[in-house]
Parts: C-alpha cells; sequence; structure tokens
C-alpha cells in the first residue's frame, strides 16, 4: 500500500532552480517517474527546457495542473504566492497535499486561500539541494498526516536531509540552514583570500577552503562529537591553529555568526507578516 502512496501525481507550481532540484532529484533517485510529474511556469522557454531536459509534463495552467495532482509543490516567489492559490483554490480540499517552499508564507496565510481540508506542509530547504546535500526544515499544518509526512521525506530524500520541526521555529531554521549558505560562502571567500594573501593561486586557494568546511562538516555530522570537541583535537599547545582561533575570538567571528542568524530570522518574522 504505501508503494501506491508513492505513486500519486505531483505537481510542481513553478519550475525554477528550487523546483528543479527537486525534480531531478525525483527522477534520479527513483521516487517518481517523469509521467508523474509535471510542472508550470509562466516562462514557455523554461517549460520547453525542463520538457526537453527531464521528460516531465509542463503547462502554463496553474488550476490545472491542481487539478490533476494529488501532491503539489509551491514553489513561487512570495510577492505572487497569494494570487497563485486563489487561482487553485477551487481544485483544493481535502483528497490535495500542498508542499509549500515558500520563504515566510504561514500555514495559516496558505490554509486561509485554499478550500478547507486541504492538507499543507510548509518547508524551509536550502540551495545545497542542487547538490545533493540540502537541510530541509519540515512544519506540517493541523490537517497533515503522518503518511504526509512520509511523502515530503521521500521528495526531498534524494537532495537533502530533513528536520521535522513546530511552524513557530521555522524563521529560526530559515536563520540557521535556509540563508545559512551565504554565511558559509563567505567564509571559504576569506579563507581563499588569506590564502591568497599569503602566497596560494587563487582557485587552489579556493580548493583548499571549500574542502576544508565540507570535510569539517562531514566530522560534525558523522563522528557525533560536540564541535568544540573536534577543535580540540586540531588546536596542540603552542600551536598554529590556536594562534588563529585568538584572531577569530578578537574578531568576534562567534557573536557576528550568532547575530547573524538572528538578523535573518528576525527579518523572516517581519516578511510573514508583510504577507
Amino acid at each position: 500500500m504505501q508503494h501506491q502512496h508513492m505513486e500519486q501525481p505531483i505537481g510542481f507550481i513553478g519550475a525554477g532552480n528550487m523546483a528543479e532540484a527537486m525534480i531531478r532529484g525525483l527522477l534520479n533517485g527513483k521516487v517518481r517517474g517523469s509521467s508523474d510529474i509535471t510542472a508550470s511556469d509562466v516562462n514557455p522557454a523554461r517549460r520547453d527546457m525542463m520538457e526537453r531536459t527531464y521528460g516531465i509534463h509542463t503547462t502554463a495552467d496553474n488550476l490545472a495542473l491542481v487539478q490533476g495532482a494529488e501532491v503539489i509543490v509551491l514553489a513561487v516567489k512570495p510577492q505572487v504566492a497569494h494570487a497563485v492559490l486563489d487561482v487553485i483554490r477551487p481544485a483544493t480540499g481535502p483528497p490535495k497535499l500542498l508542499i509549500s517552499i515558500v520563504a515566510g508564507l504561514t500555514i495559516g496565510a496558505m490554509a486561509e486561500r485554499l478550500q478547507a481540508g486541504t492538507r499543507i506542509i510548509r518547508t524551509v530547504p536550502n540551495t545545497p539541494v542542487f547538490v545533493g546535500e540540502g537541510m530541509v526544515a519540515i512544519a506540517p499544518g493541523a490537517t497533515a498526516t503522518p503518511a504526509d509526512m512520509e511523502v515530503v521525506e521521500a521528495i526531498f530524500g534524494p537532495v537533502a536531509r530533513t528536520a521535522a520541526l513546530e511552524e513557530k521555529l521555522m524563521d529560526a531554521a530559515l536563520g540557521v540552514s535556509g540563508s545559512g549558505p551565504a554565511y558559509i560562502f563567505l567564509v571559504i571567500e576569506a579563507l581563499a583570500d588569506g590564502g591568497v594573501k599569503m602566497g596560494l593561486p587563487k582557485p587552489l586557494a579556493l580548493t583548499l577552503a571549500a574542502q576544508t568546511v565540507l570535510g569539517a562538516a562531514r566530522m560534525c555530522l558523522e563522528m557525533g562529537r560536540h564541535p568544540a570537541e573536534l577543535k580540540d583535537m586540531v588546536t596542540s599547545p603552542g600551536g598554529t591553529t590556536i594562534a588563529a582561533l585568538h584572531e577569530l575570538e578578537k574578531g568576534a567571528m562567534r557573536a557576528a555568526l550568532i547575530s547573524a542568524v538572528e538578523a535573518a530570522a528576525r527579518r523572516a518574522e517581519e516578511l510573514g507578516r508583510l504577507g
């Protein structure tokens, strides 16, 4: 029964980068076949590209897309989300599962614009889904079932780790993982600049920096040890690393990152209110 459940036709409203990464993951991970997937987009060139590249169906008609799908992924810009929800409303209701990846759009705001009983799950993915290393926070609405959560986890599974949480924690998750890749790109760029300052060619410095960040992250995830303990493993008495760490403490790196997470989360709250 569970397998049948996974064959539900799925429709993506919006075929941008994030939707494309999810579709590629579904196909590569054999979660869905291309005949089970339809995507809508306002841009005809984008629709053609998605059809040619992935063999999926495409349409310009969001209402028709929702009528023909059991699972709908809302992957549009926040500015147009309300208008799109108003258009698809007639085709919604208890048989439909709506998964939103729209930043700041609350479950309540979606429920208001859809027919009663529509099952809604709100998610905050991040851009590393493009390389199969995403992080997705998932918050179920009141009408969503455990089976619905399994569907969402299966959709994101090929491209991300998933974590279920309460909706009130979504803005905090956005501050850490949603916006977080940008903070790490800044760290990688700065590390590489330091390498260039000390004589390394830029491409080599970037490789050293990026692979180091990747390796450090994997140690955190796979060794199950506190990052402070992993840091102490690298830090010999009177050595190079402690000299460097002292400079980072002087630069208030910890405080800056904590403030960054807070600023992103507060801005997400504001954007949610504007919606």
